[in-house]
């Protein structure tokens, strides 16, 4: 199975954000990526694991009981 290499728009359009933050990604070499001449692409794979490095799960919340009055 082949890899699917994604441009900054498409993984700016997956993310759901503007082409700058995951041009950033890149500058601040957050997240993996291949440059083919003066293209960069990044794999389907380093994105969608780079969306799970960065889930935050929630906290579960521990409700108090209600005095009787």
């Amino acid at each position: 199975m082949s890899e699917r290499y994604l441009t900054v728009v498409e993984v700016a359009e997956r993310l759901g954000t503007t082409v700058r933050f995951p041009r950033r990604l890149i500058a601040e070499r957050r997240i993996a990526f291949v440059r083919i001449g003066r293209h960069v692409r990044i794999a389907e794979s380093v994105l969608d694991e780079y969306v799970a490095r960065c889930t935050v799960s929630p906290i579960p919340v521990r409700r108090r009981g209600r005095r009787a009055a």
